[in-house]
């Protein structure tokens, strides 16, 4: 980016401009949220730069998750609930809720299974 692609934050203000329509039809409400969202995948700019993405419409999405990763981890952090940074990611998701009943166990939940059912009375094999 630079000389022969335009910069990554040239870039965010053209998909800006390009989406201004959008925020103009949004309540008033909702237009600093819209705002933000800009302004939190500019806070990134470096990393994305450096990137030097071929389609700077993904970078800027990347840049919006990793800006609500952080925001998540923040706020997970403020209450003492932070489950991931004891390293247990698979049992609980964004809304804090643990795994849907029907859901296929993941390789932790099994593993822990496996550990589990280890450290009980060994299986007898057919019975």
């Amino acid at each position: 980016m630079g000389r022969t692609n335009p910069t990554y934050r040239d870039a965010v203000r053209s998909i800006e401009a390009d989406w201004e329509p959008m925020r103009r039809a949004l309540r008033r409400e909702y237009q600093d949220d819209f705002d933000r969202l800009f302004d939190r995948a500019r806070g990134f700019a470096d990393a994305a730069g450096y990137a030097n993405p071929t389609d700077p419409e993904r970078a800027l999405l990347l840049s919006l998750l990793l800006a609500h990763e952080v925001e998540l981890r923040r706020l997970r952090g403020a209450d003492g609930g932070d489950r991931a940074a004891d390293g247990d990611r698979s049992e609980v998701d964004a809304d804090g809720r643990g795994p849907e009943p029907n859901a296929e166990p993941n390789e932790s939940s099994a593993r822990r299974q496996c550990e589990a059912s280890d450290a009980g009375e060994p299986d007898g094999g057919d019975e």
